[in-house]
């Protein structure tokens, strides 16, 4: 355990320079002591750490000290190149890039570790968009990712809400989720999420922006995650539902799930539950429930229901027609 901490506190040194026994300290979870006794290991090993005394001091490597990645483990080595998405890659023009940076990581991996990389990389590949769904619109990424990498403005037109509207942003950084990259950007004093599918045109301009120091885009996207998953839902359905149904209700997402199998009473004779659901509207909710069809009854709201009778309606109404049509 301390052999892998001083290899971190090496690691965190050289990216991040100089840092405070205390922020060190925090960091691992350690005493303040600890980390000084780490640090005179540290040294003991010929590496050029130093201190620097004041209210602006700390430790810091000196100035040049590179470590190599002989202290990659084999699995921390084949854990490199699982995560190397080449998709994703290839998306934001970094493929290249990836291959010549394994290549690269490759050559400078002792031995056993290379071989475990070598048979990971051979044997797993991660495609992050789900079945029956093509990649988005991204012609976009790189000159996004090249803007939120040199810290430049960026103005665009985006569709939102079948409105066109331009936008001019500082970009903070992008996000991969569920085969779709999004676009986390500070407009005027809030950052604000997009779809980088919905851009319809972008430049980059040649004016800097100051990134926010506090700024960390995985909190920010796991607070904004959370409410927009949250904030979706406008209302809640009373459902009568058959044991196929709970099963379906996985595929509404798993908000929806949860919330019924929470609330589900005793089942009937056949299996039926009452259940509670949060639904987003009136439109989406009617659409939902007659995708499951004859194993759903909505007991509640009234309007729901009424719509949901409307729309059985129609189909059934059209299908006697063209059963009618047939037949002459």
């Amino acid at each position: 355990m301390r052999a892998s901490r001083l290899l971190s506190i090496l690691l965190l040194l050289q990216s991040r320079g100089r840092m405070t026994a205390q922020a060190l300290a925090e960091e691992f979870e350690v005493s303040v002591r600890t980390i000084y006794r780490d640090i005179d290991e540290l040294s003991a090993a010929e590496v050029p750490v130093y201190a620097d005394r004041g209210p602006n001091g700390g430790f810091a490597l000196l100035d040049g000290y590179r470590t190599k990645l002989t202290g990659l483990s084999p699995a921390e080595a084949g854990t490199l190149f699982l995560a190397g998405l080449p998709g994703p890659a290839a998306e934001l023009g970094l493929a290249d890039l990836l291959a010549t940076a394994q290549l690269k990581l490759t050559a400078a991996l002792p031995e056993g570790a290379r071989s475990t990389a070598k048979r990971v990389a051979a044997r797993f590949h991660l495609d992050p968009v789900g079945w029956f769904r093509s990649a988005g619109d991204a012609r976009f990424l790189p000159m996004i990712a090249d803007a939120v990498w040199s810290e430049r403005w960026v103005k665009m037109r985006y569709k939102r809400n079948f409105q066109i509207v331009s936008r001019r942003v500082q970009p903070l950084g992008l996000v991969l989720k569920g085969g779709v990259w999004y676009l986390v950007a500070q407009a005027g004093q809030q950052a604000r999420t997009y779809r980088v599918s919905n851009i319809l045109d972008l430049s980059v301009t040649a004016e800097p922006f100051d990134r926010p120091k506090d700024f960390d885009l995985a909190r920010f996207w796991t607070a904004a995650s959370r409410a927009y998953e949250v904030g979706i839902y406008r209302g809640n359905a009373v459902l009568l539902i058959s044991p196929r149904g709970m099963a379906e209700l996985a595929s509404l997402g798993s908000t929806v799930a949860q919330s019924a199998a929470e609330s589900a009473g005793a089942p009937d004779a056949k299996g039926w539950v009452r259940v509670v659901i949060p639904i987003e509207s009136s439109e989406r909710a009617t659409a939902d429930m007659i995708r499951l069809g004859a194993d759903v009854e909505v007991l509640a709201p009234p309007a729901l229901r009424r719509k949901i009778a409307a729309v059985a309606r129609d189909v059934a109404a059209l299908y006697r027609k063209r059963k009618t049509a047939r037949a002459r």
